[in-house]
């Protein structure tokens, strides 16, 4: 069997986005067929003994391309008999691939997660991205956007193909029960909008403060969800109590993983306006939430940042919105408020779509296309 040496500093249990992707991709490959080779956290050793293949921590938090690595990396390639190398994320440890070619490592892929996009448009990091490519067979990415962003600078270095993290289908589903959610919060059987994300100024939760006015002019008992902490909070809870919305709007604070298919039941349309910031360097690779709130059967309203559009099928699972204009976000939330009946049927076709194209199970048979060509 083809054995895959994989090099990431994004595994549990360090928590994020890409360590979710990381460990999702193992978990449905072959336990045999792997050895990783990971950054040191706390609570690594419980974590790995549950585990099925071999995880070798480096004492250090943070992997980085050194002689120290290489050295460790090429080894547990020839010990376990690698053939294949995966980098969960290719900036920087890509640069081992030399290395590890000299090992005997015959195939190496590595992923792209999408702030990438913003370092192939800095001359230096451009140049370090450029080497990275070069090293690999294929490098991945998860939108079409940031292929468009990333491809004029690498594609000539390094074959290219799409993938995208995947939505847990069995976690994230209709049958979702938010109830315990709307009584912890008093949302009885209002209409609800829910947002959750990370607060920070890219997601877009101070335009939906801003747009909620308008919401409640037309439905008075909507409650607007905000679901999830982060350095915008104070900001968005002062927002709140200037506009006069204290009763309307409720902000969660942070809320665990296991926690969040309930949070997206307890809502009625799911919204994150999101846009790009910082001259682009600050934008939407995806959208996972977007997907997740799909497969609990909720219409999607999106912003226009990145790739977030790719999550929405326009008029059929919800609607992408200018995330600029507070009106603009306001009708679309009111339209979807006014027809439930629609919103539902936006749901239930969002869900078909996430089973046909986002589940981990179709994720993982492009993964498994990538690592055995």
């Amino acid at each position: 069997m083809n054995r895959t040496l994989v090099v990431t500093n994004d595994f549990p249990p360090r928590q994020g986005g890409i360590q979710t992707f990381v460990a999702a991709l193992l978990a449905r490959r072959p336990p045999e067929s792997l050895v990783v080779l990971a950054s040191d956290h706390p609570g690594s050793a419980e974590h790995d003994a549950g585990l099925p293949y071999p995880v070798v921590r480096a004492p250090t938090g943070m992997l980085l391309p050194t002689p120290a690595v290489a050295r460790t990396a090429a080894r547990l390639a020839g010990d376990h008999g690698c053939r294949t190398a995966f980098f969960g994320a290719a900036a920087p440890l890509g640069l081992l691939a030399p290395a590890l070619r000299r090992a005997g490592v015959e195939h190496l892929v590595g992923a792209t997660h999408g702030h990438e996009t913003g370092w192939v448009a800095l001359p230096g990091a451009r140049s370090m991205m450029r080497r990275i490519a070069a090293g690999l067979d294929v490098l991945t990415y998860i939108s079409e956007y940031t292929h468009g962003r990333l491809a004029p600078a690498l594609a000539d270095r390094v074959a290219m193909a799409q993938l995208s993290p995947g939505v847990d289908v069995e976690a994230f589903t209709p049958r979702a029960d938010g109830a315990a959610v709307r009584a912890r919060y008093g949302l009885g059987d209002a209409p609800v909008v829910v947002c959750v994300s990370r607060l920070v100024p890219r997601k877009g939760q101070d335009v939906l403060v801003e747009a909620w006015p308008r919401v409640v002019d037309r439905h008075p008992s909507a409650r607007l969800l905000l679901v999830g902490g982060g350095p915008s909070e104070a900001a968005l809870r002062r927002a709140v109590a200037a506009r006069g919305l204290g009763e309307s709007v409720v902000l969660t604070g942070g809320v665990a993983a296991p926690d969040l298919p309930a949070h997206y039941a307890a809502g009625d349309v799911f919204a994150m306006p999101c846009r790009t910031r910082r001259g682009g360097l600050d934008v939407e690779g995806l959208g996972m939430v977007f997907l997740e709130a799909a497969a609990c059967g909720k219409p999607v309203v999106a912003g226009t940042s990145g790739g977030a559009p790719e999550t929405v099928q326009e008029g059929v699972t919800g609607h992408v919105v200018d995330p600029r204009s507070p009106a603009a976000v306001a009708r679309v939330l009111t339209g979807l408020l006014d027809d439930p009946q629609r919103a539902r049927a936006m749901g239930a076709a969002g869900r078909r779509w996430v089973e046909e194209r986002w589940s981990w199970a179709t994720v993982a048979a492009t993964f498994d296309r990538l690592l055995d060509p």
